[in-house]
C-alpha cells in the first residue's frame, strides 16, 4: 500500500511539473480595468481613462495631421478591437511604467469570462497585427517566436509588401531600410549601422562580435563593414 501511495505522489508531481510556466513571471501586476477604446494595434484606453501602450510590439501607425496611416493600420486596429474591446484586463509592468504622454507602458492580460485569458501583446504579434519592438521591458523575448511563426505563415501585415523584410545587400544606398540599430547583449550600448555598412544588419542575434568606432550618446556608429567582426566559433 505504501508503494501505491508513493506511485500516486510521483505521478502527481510529474503532472505538476508539466504545467506551463507563467509567461509574465517577473513582471509587476498592477491596475485592472475594462477596455473601452482601441486607438491602434498597440494602444488602447481603459474605463479609468488611462491610455495604455502595449510594450514590446509596434503596430502600423495611424494618420496624423498631414500624414496618412501606415499600410495595414485599419486591419491591425480592428484586430485589437475584436480581441480586447469590452473585456476586463490587468496591466503588468516590466520596466518604465509611463511615457511622456502619460500612457501606461505594460503587458496586458485579459481576465474575464468572455473568452480565454489572452496576453494581448503576444496575441497581436501571433496574429500578424504587430511586429516585435525590442524595447527595454521584460518578457519581450517571448514575442520573437510567435512573430517568426506569423511571418512564415504570411499572417496579417506580413502578407503586404510594405512589411516584407529586405535583404540588406540588395538595398540601394538611397533606401531608408538599408540602415538599422543593433543592441549588444548585457550592454546599454547600441550599434548604429549606417547605409554604407547595411550588410551588417543581417548579423544573427546572439553572434559574438568585436566592434570598432567612437561612442557618442550611448551609440557606436558603424560606417564600414570592417568596423564589425563576427567571432562565431571563438
Amino acid at each position: 500500500m505504501a508503494w501505491g501511495w508513493q506511485g500516486l505522489l510521483m505521478a502527481l508531481a510529474a503532472l505538476a511539473a508539466c504545467s506551463a510556466p507563467d509567461p509574465l513571471a517577473g513582471t509587476q501586476p498592477r491596475e485592472h480595468g475594462r477596455v473601452v477604446r482601441v486607438i491602434d494595434g498597440d494602444a488602447l484606453v481603459v474605463d479609468t481613462g488611462q491610455s495604455v501602450r502595449l510594450v514590446g510590439i509596434e503596430a502600423p501607425a495611424g494618420p496624423y495631421k498631414d500624414r496618412e496611416g501606415a499600410p495595414y493600420f485599419n486591419e491591425s486596429r480592428r484586430m485589437l478591437e475584436d480581441t480586447a474591446l469590452g473585456r476586463e484586463m490587468q496591466l503588468f509592468y516590466a520596466g518604465l511604467t509611463r511615457d511622456r504622454y502619460d500612457r501606461a507602458l505594460s503587458h496586458v492580460m485579459t481576465t474575464d469570462a468572455l473568452g480565454p485569458d489572452l496576453w494581448l501583446n503576444r496575441e497581436m504579434v501571433a496574429r500578424g497585427g504587430a511586429r516585435v519592438y525590442p524595447d527595454a521591458a521584460g518578457a519581450n523575448d517571448l514575442l520573437l517566436a510567435p512573430e517568426a511563426d506569423a511571418r512564415a505563415a504570411n499572417l496579417g501585415l506580413w502578407v503586404t509588401k510594405a512589411y516584407r523584410i529586405p535583404v540588406a545587400a540588395r538595398l540601394s544606398t538611397e533606401e531608408q531600410g538599408a540602415s538599422c540599430e543593433l543592441c549588444l547583449t548585457g550592454s546599454a550600448l547600441t550599434l548604429e549601422i549606417k547605409r554604407s555598412a547595411a550588410a551588417l544588419c543581417q548579423v544573427q542575434a546572439g553572434t559574438p562580435v568585436r566592434v570598432r568606432g567612437y561612442v557618442y550618446g550611448g551609440k557606436l556608429e558603424i560606417g564600414r563593414t570592417l568596423n564589425l567582426e563576427t567571432l562565431a566559433g571563438n
